[in-house]
């Protein structure tokens, strides 16, 4: 069993649909340090969900105004996890929204994202979401927001290794 924790990573979004877009994007490292930075929707990124608001909290007029632009958060990532393998639990669509992404910032992700599952064994697996249920519970977490699930997620990962099968 490995010690270390490894990078997590998580992305909020617009919606949920094909024509979505991130609109935050967070990591945690294996020293728990986290990092999130609101990403501000290019001009022809126009999709906007309510259910996916009401999920994240987080409005359009807020991600215009206190996002960063694509590339600085494309940049950003790429100097924080140079060389890494990150990993989500939402492989498919965190790797769709960090594609369109990358693709408007005109850059090359330079870290491999992975599915949380490959750490996992079968049995880890069964016990994840009682495990992610009660660790959310312990975290009293007040938001939705993407580093702070990424912390979860790693948190989550941690527990379920280190518990034994009873």
């Amino acid at each position: 069993m490995r010690n270390e924790l490894p990078f997590v990573l998580d992305v909020e979004a617009s919606g949920f649909g094909a024509h979505s877009y991130p609109i935050e994007v967070g990591f945690v490292t294996p020293e728990a340090r986290s990092f999130c930075w609101l990403i501000r929707p290019a001009p022809h990124w126009t999709h906007w969900d309510p259910d996916a608001q009401r999920l994240h909290g987080l409005s359009r007029q807020a991600v215009e105004r206190y996002g960063r632009e694509p590339a600085e958060v494309a940049t950003l990532l790429n100097r924080e996890l140079d060389g890494c393998a990150v990993y989500t639990d939402a492989w498919a669509n965190d790797y769709s929204w960090l594609a369109r992404l990358f693709d408007e910032a005109r850059q090359r992700p330079r870290f491999r994202l992975e599915h949380l599952r490959v750490l996992l064994t079968e049995r880890q697996a069964e016990r994840w979401d009682a495990t992610r249920q009660r660790v959310l519970t312990q975290m009293r977490l007040q938001r939705h927001r993407a580093s702070s699930d990424a912390r979860a997620l790693q948190l989550t990962l941690q527990a379920v290794q280190r518990e034994r099968v009873q």
